[in-house]
């Protein structure tokens, strides 16, 4: 199979990790990158061996680049992923899809459109970790689906990130920043929110950067930093989630699905492999499984593998567009809650993605 030719835009922090696993991953190809500022683009050529270092506008505008990997911040996601599937390129953006739900809804009219593909991080759902998981629960060892428990709770990015400030503005915050990856989890794992209720404030208007090279400035807080509520799933689950940047340390899990017949343990869902344990009625007894699945390490980028396969083969792609809007109607869902204190119905709804296979051959997503 033909490598899908990819054009990568936003040479930042996260960027290190999807150009080295470029070469991991047989279904794409880097072929150029991009970024707002050119030295940066240029020097991550060098370092990665990209064949051109080009503007945003010569990237888009190259017929021979078939998808577009947008790993800029959150607020640019919205149009520049408007821009690339306007250009009748396919598109695989960090997370969220977008900071509105009105963004969200264009790009995704836009991808049928063009007869293009739409999809969007986390990938992290497509790791051994969670794919354990999935067929933990595939296969009925914890019974049925009652409940969850889903919690990310530290102090913010502002003492080690170099540019914490767009982590304090709408598209940021806790909600947008991991939201994204624990909804994606449970939504792989257990299907579409329903309903959902929930309280949203910031416990500091203005936070004070202590990394480098902005020590000493200070961010004006301009989003949710601290988000707790509950989700009603299709499927009848009930889950807790809290989402802080307010909290200096803990001892809550990340994330637990207790079912009719046991409980499961979940690995942290911004990870790739992690620990799987479960808990049933025979021992009342936490149990660890060995992970059933590849890509137990850092495997960002699989996510546009995956998508790139798909776009080859016509099958569906796991972290579509369908999965992302609805991650995103969600996140927006808890703060409407919040904002009329009252609960939120749900508008979008997704399919589970597929399952990943077993033992697909090295570099191969598919069997």
């Amino acid at each position: 199979m033909e490598p899908v030719r990819v054009g990568l835009i936003g040479c930042g922090n996260i960027s290190g990790i999807y150009f080295k696993n470029g070469r991991v991953f047989n279904s794409t190809e880097i072929v150029a990158c991009a970024d707002i500022v050119a030295e940066r683009a240029q020097a991550s050529a060098e370092e990665f061996a990209i064949p051109k270092a080009c503007t945003v506008d010569d990237l888009l505008a190259d017929p021979d680049i078939e998808l577009v990997l947008n790993l800029t911040i959150p607020k640019a996601h919205g149009p520049l992923g408007i821009a690339t599937l306007e250009a009748g390129k396919s598109l695989y953006t960090e997370k969220p899809l977008a900071v509105t739900r009105e963004e969200g809804k264009r790009m995704v009219g836009l991808a049928k459109e063009k007869g293009v593909l739409l999809g969007a991080a986390p990938d992290t759902f497509l790791g051994a970790g969670l794919q354990t998981c999935r067929k933990l629960l595939d296969d009925g060892w914890i019974g049925e689906p009652v409940a969850a428990t889903a919690f990310m709770q530290c102090h913010g990015h502002e003492n080690w990130h170099p540019d914490p400030d767009f982590y304090y503005q709408p598209g940021g915050g806790p909600m947008f920043d991991m939201g994204p990856y624990y909804l994606t989890a449970l939504v792989s794992l257990i299907g579409p929110v329903a309903r959902v209720a929930g309280l949203a404030r910031k416990a500091f208007p203005e936070r004070l950067i202590t990394s480098e090279p902005h020590y000493g400035e200070t961010i004006r807080v301009n989003t949710a930093t601290h988000i707790a509520g509950t989700m009603d799933f299709s499927c009848g689950a009930v889950a807790t989630m809290v989402m802080s940047f307010d909290v200096w340390g803990h001892h809550l899990p990340c994330l637990e699905i207790h079912g009719t017949e046991g409980s499961l343990s979940v690995p942290d869902p911004n990870g790739f492999g992690g620990v799987v344990q479960v808990c049933r009625p025979r021992t009342r007894e936490w149990e660890t499984v060995p992970l059933t699945h590849q890509y137990a390490e850092n495997a960002r980028g699989i996510g546009p593998a995956d998508m790139a396969a798909a776009w080859r083969t016509g099958r569906r792609h796991r972290a579509n567009e369908a999965l992302a809007y609805h991650v995103l109607d969600v996140m927006h869902a808890f703060q409407d809650s919040s904002d009329t204190s009252a609960f939120v119905d749900v508008e979008s709804t997704c399919e589970r993605p597929a399952p990943l296979p077993m033992n697909p051959c090295p570099g191969e997503i598919d069997e």
